[in-house]
């Protein structure tokens, strides 16, 4: 696989608190329906209904990944009336969903990976 040389690569070398994080972090996002929920986040906030719209699991399963999901503090909600509404903690997540998916699609042979 050609890996294409990282334009904003870490600054210095992580520590092992900073693995130890990433390492949790990857393994978040290690599942098929989180993926997807912060996939479909990516676009903008949604509501659990149709968040299971869009990925196709179950609503208790969604909402079970959602709460997961928040207690790692990588999505934010908000109350609009009776409804949650989720979104994205910060940009840094949508672009590491960017960049599985690119990686991804260049396994595939689908696209090219950009950088």
């Amino acid at each position: 696989m050609h890996l294409s040389s990282a334009h904003h690569a870490h600054p210095r070398t992580p520590g092992e608190e900073q693995f130890a994080l990433a390492a949790e972090l990857l393994s978040l996002l290690g599942d098929r329906t989180r993926l997807t929920l912060l996939h479909a986040l990516a676009s903008g906030e949604a509501d659990v209904t149709t968040l299971t719209e869009r990925c196709g699991a179950a609503r208790p399963a969604v909402s079970q990944h959602l709460a997961r999901l928040r207690l790692a503090g990588l999505v934010n909600t908000r109350k609009e009336g009776r409804r949650v509404v989720y979104s994205l903690s910060d940009g840094h997540l949508r672009r590491l969903v960017d960049e599985a998916l690119n990686v991804a699609d260049h396994r595939l042979g689908d696209q090219p990976v950009h950088d």
